[in-house]
């Protein structure tokens, strides 16, 4: 993860830091097709050093230039390489004429497509169309998709794999399943966004000696957040700490049968290293919470009444897990959301603000799509389709600061681009995961992050525990084993 860039670049702006690169740097962009493909081929070593019999396709432009390099320098390491064109060389200009011509040179040849990718690879490489396609991938090319995905060997992607949109991470049509792809000078959102990170595989990226000077002129789309930087804003702890020093969480979920979601957050504030955490939750089980997690403050609320001198004890409130949406739940969001704390809102709680919509500008906003939809009016297929869209709209709406849940999560930003975290697992999409990530946020604002820190590297370091669980497996992963990890993060 830590070679990836930090900074996520729409296809177009890309385009611009190769064209300075050429025009403005002047290396030769036969030079940058020749660092891509030795890049490419580094790669492979590295993942797939058995694979000795390899299968390129090429296409019509740039990225069948890549193709055709690579082919040559594997023949120069004697691998076995058989190359497709799904276009005819003859028509090739420019640097991918002059790659497949010097291929040839080589002792390559070049096959035409017969429909099938058939025979003893056990590695195919899709050099067939770039990031800039725009429409549904048709013709002999979508054949040769569908082909690939069907093959058993391992699938190497240049730049992007084909059929994927570079900037909003669609499928058009049909895209190719790599195991590994390489992406070359910036990283594109579409890899990111979408069902890019499905179809990637491992992603992978070489930046091809372009000088620094080049990305600047060009503003990125996206920010990947490291979680290395989070050690900045919690450092070793005094000697003379006490629990004072880390805050004071105050809890308010867990209304009639669903104390789980309440108790889960809680105890995730804590491991996250907040020094208090209490708990004001329904009458009917606040006694089993505490004897299940005894470092949890339970107050058992008949009413909102008793909140006030609570509020006025906590450094941060996380509100709605396991709320519910009934009379006693209404009360208690109206009570908290009038106080001036900084909050973190998820669940229930967003289910409250949606039909009453307001803005502040100190607090947390997690929806998942299905309600980040209801927060906006929208349906859910709407949010997925642009994420960063409705992203940006629920701030405008809401204020402060939001965690759009999901596959490659994302946090706006008051001082630029959205950051995104590009880790996290499938075994994560299971219950009470979301108030993990509550209670995370709200230990980290407890501790003294501010509110956008507290959930950019609350979410990264909420899929990193999750990563750190799903080495035993992904499939029956429960929420509550992401626990135990987050003290590892914690204290790299």
């Amino acid at each position: 993860m830590h070679t990836l860039p930090t900074e996520i670049y729409s296809v177009e702006s890309v385009r611009g830091i190769d064209r300075c690169a050429i025009d403005d740097i002047g290396i030769p962009g036969y030079k940058l097709m020749t660092r891509a493909a030795q890049a490419a081929l580094a790669r492979v070593l590295q993942y797939f050093p058995e694979c000795r019999n390899w299968l390129v396709l090429c296409g019509s432009g740039n990225n069948g230039g890549d193709g055709y390099v690579l082919a040559r320098l594997a023949l120069l390491m004697d691998i076995n390489v058989r190359v497709i064109a799904l276009s005819a060389p003859g028509k090739l200009t420019g640097d991918a004429g002059l790659a497949h011509a010097d291929f040839v040179a080589a002792g390559g040849t070049v096959e035409k497509w017969q429909g099938t990718v058939e025979g003893g690879a056990d590695l195919i490489v899709d050099a067939m169309l770039g990031s800039g396609l725009m429409r549904d991938v048709g013709g002999q090319y979508a054949a040769a998709v569908q082909a690939i995905n069907a093959h058993k060997a391992q699938v190497i992607a240049l730049d992007i794999p084909t059929g994927l949109n570079g900037d909003s991470g669609a499928v058009l049509g049909i895209a190719v399943k790599a195991d590994l792809t390489v992406t070359f000078v910036g990283l594109k959102q579409g890899l990111v966004l979408g069902r890019g990170l499905e179809h990637c595989g491992v992603l992978t990226f070489a930046g091809l000696e372009i000088p620094g000077s080049c990305y600047p002129k060009e503003a990125c789309m996206l920010r990947r957040i490291d979680l290395d930087e989070l050690a900045e804003y919690l450092p070793k702890r005094a000697r003379n700490a006490h629990k004072g020093s880390y805050g004071h969480v105050l809890l308010v979920g867990g209304g009639p049968g669903m104390p789980g979601a309440a108790r889960l957050c809680g105890e995730a504030a804590l491991r996250t290293g907040a020094g208090l955490v209490s708990l004001a939750t329904h009458p009917a089980h606040s006694a089993q919470i505490a004897a299940s997690r005894p470092e949890l403050i339970c107050h058992p609320l008949v009413s909102a009444k008793g909140l006030e001198s609570l509020l006025a004890a906590a450094t941060v409130v996380a509100l709605g897990p396991g709320l519910g949406q009934s009379e006693w739940a209404q009360e208690l969001f109206e009570t908290v959301v009038q106080s001036d704390l900084p909050l973190v809102v998820d669940a229930d709680a967003l289910n409250l603000l949606a039909r009453n919509p307001q803005q502040r500008t100190n607090w947390v906003l997690t929806p998942h799509p299905g309600e980040a939809a209801r927060l906006l009016g929208i349906t859910t297929e709407q949010v997925q389709s642009d994420r960063v869209a409705a992203l940006n709209a629920l701030q405008e709406k809401y204020g402060g600061t939001v965690v759009l849940k999901g596959a490659g999560s994302l946090v706006s930003s008051q001082s630029g681009a959205p950051s995104i975290s590009l880790r996290g697992n499938p075994g994560m999409a299971s219950a009470g995961m979301g108030d993990v990530l509550t209670g995370i946020i709200a230990g980290l604002i407890a501790q003294g992050l501010s509110i956008e820190q507290a959930a950019t590297y609350g979410v990264d370091l909420h899929a990193a525990a999750g990563d750190s669980a799903a080495e035993a497996g992904e499939r029956g992963m429960l929420a509550s084993d992401l626990l135990q990890e987050l003290r590892s993060w914690l204290n790299r």
